[in-house]
């Protein structure tokens, strides 16, 4: 196994020059890449800027961050030529992509598309968010820092600048050859921009704190929340169906939360997240995670004060009609 670390660069539409494009808000100008061996070395890199072909003016903001201006990228090669150069560099053996965050494989992605090119994956599509990876093996699993506080915080040398895309590619690869412990290189991501098709395409996956499901795509929100793989709670050690202490319910609108007991293992979490598809469809992501009797109380708490909120604010609607 091979893993490529990816970091790219984009342009965006000056909102007083130019206007910025729905399917393509962020257009690609800069590849890099570093691939990791099996034992997570160095061995080779992939660096490219990418002529533009929908934003004609760099955005003030870019170019402060990049340093870099129009004129510069007018002998490049467009996106398409690099992409499929960049993987066949990749090459045929059995790789994983890595970035730091979870944004640049979506809008890797999204490029793809608008310029036409096969996507790189049919379904959501396995990878590992440094980012993440660095704050469960050194933080609080919670926290998501930025890159250059990674590498002071592991006391790396400083070789290149940041804020270009092979040096910060480089930078990320060296933050993940330090992550050495089996259960956290477990915590692969999954990015989302093409949604499972069908049943058969979904994602199961068990960690070693909790599992997460990935479902296909749904027409709306109404359609996703009745099916029964979505609201379902079965326990993801022993496969049991466990009744719901706490419904599903919700205090935003986007986050629903349940509360499920099972006699072996104890309190379940349920958590699904309503994301939107790149088609405006919906599709679900959904955890579950065994949690203490006290977040249980926490969680039944969070719900009454949804109640609560939900009556006010039903009580001034009324208040105003009459």
């Amino acid at each position: 196994m091979n893993y490529i670390i990816l970091d790219l660069e984009w342009n965006q539409g000056n909102e007083q020059k130019e206007k910025q494009l729905k399917e393509l808000p962020f257009e690609i100008i800069e590849i890099g890449a570093v691939k990791l061996n099996s034992r997570m070395e160095i061995c080779d890199s992939f660096h490219e800027l990418i002529r533009p072909q929908v934003y004609k003016e760099m955005h003030y903001m870019i170019k402060k961050l990049l340093q870099l201006d129009m004129d510069e990228l007018q002998d490049s090669r467009d996106f398409p030529e690099v992409i499929r150069s960049f993987l066949a560099w990749c090459g045929t053996e059995e790789f994983m992509f890595g970035t730091w965050g979870p944004q640049d494989l979506t809008e890797l992605q999204r490029n793809m598309k608008y310029f036409g090119l096969p996507p790189l994956s049919p379904r959501p599509l396995k990878f590992y968010d440094v980012q993440k990876l660095f704050s469960i093996a050194f933080e609080d699993k919670k926290s998501r820092r930025n890159l250059e506080y990674a590498v002071d915080y592991l006391a790396l040398s400083k070789d290149v600048p940041f804020h270009r895309a092979l040096s910060d590619a480089y930078y990320t690869g060296r933050v993940l050859e330090k992550i050495k412990d089996p259960q956290v290189l477990q915590k692969v991501s999954f990015d989302g921009f093409n949604v499972p098709h069908n049943k058969r395409d979904e994602i199961h996956i068990v960690f070693d704190d909790y599992a997460k499901y990935i479902s296909r795509e749904f027409s709306d929100k109404g359609e996703l929340l009745a099916d029964k793989e979505v609201a379902s709670t079965k326990c993801y050690l022993c496969h049991r169906n466990l009744k719901r202490k706490i419904r599903w319910f919700t205090p935003n609108g986007k986050h629903y939360y349940s509360v499920s007991y099972c006699e072996k293992h104890g309190y379940m979490k349920g958590k699904i997240r309503i994301r939107k598809a790149d088609d405006d469809g919906v599709y679900a992501v959904k955890t579950m995670k065994f949690i203490s009797e006290e977040e249980a109380a926490e969680i039944f708490q969070k719900k009454e004060r949804a109640r609560e909120i939900r009556r006010i604010k039903r009580h001034k609607e009324a208040a105003g009609e009459e």
